[in-house]
């Protein structure tokens, strides 16, 4: 079932993008929950409209979004967490905690934009994908270190 996307869904696709889903998938969570609408030949048509309308404003997004991703490769990112006697780290290291910790070095960046492969649970270095738009996403470095 072809639908159009009314809000970006990770692992999916980005807002007013045409994917293919399953059908119960389409009909049973997305259309019901208001994240998607069935691509019909009228709705596909309001569709190109509203982007072809909408091309200025997405230019400018993407260029501040370019503009954030550029501040945030200067970043180097340093986070410490409580550790126990074995070197392991109480809880893990989050998209939040993250997000914390970029909120005081002065860059706000939304946690749910934060994407990090695997759980962090001890210290090291490792690295994150902070996705500010679809064509637009920035690695960025980060090392944890025990609390003394």
């Amino acid at each position: 079932m072809k639908i159009i996307l009314k809000e970006d869904i990770t692992g999916l696709g980005y807002k007013d993008d045409v994917v293919e889903v399953k059908n119960g998938y389409g009909r049973n969570y997305l259309i019901p929950q208001g994240k998607a609408v069935i691509a019909t030949e009228s709705a596909l048509k309001v569709l190109a409209e509203n982007q072809r309308q909408r091309a200025h404003k997405l230019a400018k997004i993407k260029a501040d979004a370019e503009a954030l991703a550029a501040e945030l490769e200067k970043v180097a990112l340093t986070i410490t967490a409580k550790t126990s006697a074995a070197g392991t780290i109480f809880g893990s290291v989050n998209a939040a905690t993250i997000a914390e910790a970029l909120e005081k070095l002065g860059q706000n960046v939304d946690r749910k934009l934060i994407v990090i492969k695997g759980s962090i649970k001890e210290p090291g270095k490792y690295s994150c994908t902070i996705n500010f738009h679809k064509e637009v996403a920035v690695e960025l470095p980060f090392e944890v270190l025990a609390e003394e």
